[in-house]
């Protein structure tokens, strides 16, 4: 388990481009200007950007830095192996206890280039703000984008916590390769989102509040008129902090299955987390929302009998003591929480099968739930196929799904040993 810490300040001009980032060999600086108040692109004060109030001090190790801080109104944090004496963690003055799943612009964004050479360029921590792309740019035309999405827990004692990143890496890796673009290495994927977290710390919720949304983006960005990959890529992180995904929270929520849409199909690219995935989706899950259900459950596009998953999250049918979800085959998107629950579910004893799982087996199920990133574990409180109804449950999480819950975010948030070893620390 690594640690990163954060150390000292400097003047900077608040608007500026910041720190080029150095791998860890090197280390890296990170200027973070901490303002009272922030504009929006839109020139609109930012509702969730008020006055900070809220400190937590830790007592850590001291280091020396000769920076004068009472002639700047900056703080500087450091990526390195030292830490500061007395730190004064100062977060956002937001409404931790009503936080949803909506988007709340922080301080920093993370951009890094890559040429026609198919290297990227050391990249920057940005002021977090709109982007400039030619009208032409091949996300913009041809749909070549790819996003992921991750997130970082603050700890009781004020350290935070990244749960696998690593495994978001290879999975871009894995969507540029079938999108036909290059995409950053393991490290500098990594490398990158440590500095976006620390750089926008402040925005992390506190121990059981909720957590920092990350999300990566790679795209097409330079200019192409016929059908070819871009000449140019941006790879792009921003944070935002976020609560439950659903408007139900953690209670039961309620799915469609839909039998004439599909998300995806063999030899597309349902596998990989590209951009128009979820644009395709929209129509359905619109129309799902407007009936009072919480999302739609996709089948096969072959068969139209076997399950593939929910709009953004995998699925789960528990029938005693075997769990089993959809096999991934080129349709299903690999998701690192359904890869993570597998595990957990293993570890606790139960059998886990990954096959064809048919909706005839999901409405005789003694309990589904839903898995995901933004999710994490959701339980399934009904399903409605063809007009008819199923309930699961009494109103709450199952005995399965609330046991893998428990053990995955404790996990997540540092609050059992991480045996897995699958988080890590930064400080």
């Amino acid at each position: 388990m690594e640690r990163s810490s954060s150390a000292v300040m400097a003047g900077l001009q608040p608007n500026s481009l910041i720190c080029p980032f150095a791998s860890s060999r090197n280390g890296c600086t990170l200027f973070l200007p901490i303002p009272n108040s922030f504009s929006s692109a839109a020139g609109q004060s930012r509702h969730c950007l008020p006055p900070l109030s809220l400190k937590l001090q830790k007592q850590t190790a001291f280091t020396p830095y000769h920076v004068n801080q009472t002639d700047s109104p900056f703080k500087l944090f450091s990526v390195s192996s030292h830490t500061l004496s007395n730190e004064t963690i100062q977060l956002a003055d937001i409404d931790w206890d009503n936080l949803g799943f909506g988007f709340c612009p922080t301080d920093y964004m993370y951009v890094m280039k890559c040429g026609r050479d198919g290297n990227f360029s050391k990249g920057e921590l940005q002021r977090f703000g709109n982007i400039e792309l030619s009208p032409s740019s091949g996300v913009l035309n041809y749909g070549q984008g790819l996003f992921e999405g991750l997130k970082a827990y603050r700890k009781q004692d004020g350290n935070i916590l990244l749960f696998r990143p690593e495994e978001n890496a290879m999975r871009m890796q894995v969507g540029a390769e079938r999108m036909c673009m290059p995409s950053p290495s393991v490290e500098q994927f990594v490398e990158a989102v440590k500095a976006t977290v620390l750089a926008n710390k402040r925005w992390i919720p506190p121990s059981g509040k909720g957590s920092l949304y990350i999300r990566p983006l790679l795209m097409g960005s330079g200019a192409v008129l016929g059908l070819a990959p871009a000449p140019e890529y941006t790879f792009l992180i921003y944070v935002s902090p976020v609560g439950n995904y659903f408007k139900e929270g953690i209670a039961p929520i309620n799915l469609v299955v839909e039998h004439e849409l599909h998300r995806a199909t063999p030899g597309g690219t349902g596998g990989v987390k590209t951009i128009g995935n979820y644009a395709a989706v929209l129509k359905a899950q619109s129309a799902a929302k407007a009936k009072g259900y919480s999302d739609v459950l996709y089948l096969d596009c072959v068969h139209k009998r076997y399950l593939e998953e929910v709009s953004s999250c995998n699925i789960f049918v528990v029938k005693g003591n075997v769990i089993s979800t959809p096999v991934i085959k080129g349709t299903i998107l690999p998701g690192i929480t359904r890869k993570s629950i597998i595990d957990v579910a293993q570890s606790q004893g139960f059998q886990v099968e990954e096959r064809l799982v048919t909706v005839e087996e999901l409405l005789d199920a003694d309990e589904v739930f839903c898995t995901g990133t933004a999710v994490v574990v959701s339980p399934v409180g009904s399903i409605t196929y063809l007009g008819k109804r199923v309930s699961y449950g009494e109103g709450g999480f199952g005995a399965v799904s609330q046991q893998l819950y428990s053990v995955l975010t404790q996990l997540q948030m540092g609050l059992i040993a991480d045996k897995m070893n699958w988080t890590l620390e930064l400080s």
